[in-house]
């Protein structure tokens, strides 16, 4: 098994910028409000013509800037995304093409928010067996393209953007450990209903709003909070660590609420949790990735740190990876 660590991230974020001020009025809500209940006080939404491809190349591009390797060399291309180009071909192909990684082989990975997870855990797992040596990890999404700007318990949530990571087969052992899970029992939770194969586009689903986000919030806090807590200790025990070895802590920027009770219930110090939820709202698969890349050029996580990213999302799914940093 080879060891396998991160050697560059980057991320992108639209410039096009939503603030609770500029809610206040399409939606019946307010800066307070929409602060006490989430963290969020502005997020950032795609241009019309920006795809969740053209999010996902620029925050490639600064990743393999960062890691110093040419596109040529990249062996594979995982774009986790719920707010793909189209529903096929997959938005990694669409990727592999703007940054001319003609080498690489390309598919999309669907797990809500926990997708950037699920797709290091994947990418971790492909390198170790010795298939491949490079891989870029994306978590990307556009999805103010899908929200319903007159429900305000959505709207105010989400934003957009990118985030990437390169991994590479390494004598130094980066990533220790993954875990995931997944809960189908609870897919009617977080939604988005039509337009696929169970109910196809149709005068009717555009009509009754189906082709928007749908989410039971206050049944999702305490599992989200549950589940991102056994996450984060299952990955942990793997590697025969503990909490109090963690830090730096980066979990899925959903609401403040949520990442606030995580930590306390795992028993991090606040100092040790990354959060960039107020300026980008909950960017879902995107989330961790973007925070991942903010906290290392921060300075934030150095050398020798151990970290922790745990996420949670529609499926319902969980995973967290822990890796330590060393670049």
């Amino acid at each position: 098994m080879q060891n396998v660590k991160i050697i560059g991230t980057g991320s992108y974020i639209p410039k096009k910028v939503l603030t609770n001020s500029d809610l206040e009025k399409i939606v019946d809500t307010n800066n307070e409000w929409i602060i006490s209940r989430t963290g969020i006080s502005e997020r950032h939404l795609a241009e019309d013509n920006e795809a969740t491809s053209d999010l996902s190349s620029r925050a490639t591009l600064e990743a393999m800037k960062d890691a110093n390797i040419k596109a040529e060399e990249i062996d594979l291309i995982i774009v986790a995304t719920n707010s793909p180009d189209m529903v096929f071909p997959s938005t990694a192909c669409l990727v592999q093409e703007k940054i001319k990684a003609k080498n690489a082989a390309t598919f999309d990975l669907q797990a809500g928010c926990t997708g950037f997870v699920y797709g290091m855990v994947t990418a971790w797992q492909f390198i170790a067996s010795g298939f491949y040596n490079n891989a870029i990890i994306i978590g990307a999404e556009a999805l103010s393209k899908f929200v319903d700007w007159t429900d305000r318990n959505t709207c105010v949530l989400f934003g957009d953007g990118a985030g990437a990571v390169v991994l590479k087969a390494n004598k130094m052992r980066g990533v220790l450990s993954g875990y995931l899970k997944g809960d189908g029992a609870r897919a009617d939770l977080i939604k988005f209903p039509a337009g696929a194969s169970k109910i196809p586009a149709s005068h009717e689903t555009i009509e009754q709003k189906l082709h928007y986000i749908k989410m039971k919030g206050n049944e999702v806090f305490k599992i989200a909070v549950r589940e991102m807590r056994r996450a984060t200790l299952k990955a942990l025990a793997k590697c025969n660590l503990s909490v109090n070895d963690v830090d730096c802590f980066i979990p899925h920027q959903a609401n403040i609420r949520i990442i606030s009770a995580v930590a306390k219930v795992l028993g991090i110090e606040k100092d040790k949790v990354f959060v960039n939820l107020n300026r980008y709202g909950n960017t879902s698969a995107a989330s961790v990735a973007i925070a991942l890349d903010e906290a290392v050029k921060e300075g934030k996580i150095k050398n020798g740190d151990i970290v922790v990213l745990t996420a949670f999302g529609a499926g319902l799914t969980s995973g967290s990876v822990v890796f330590r940093w060393d670049k």
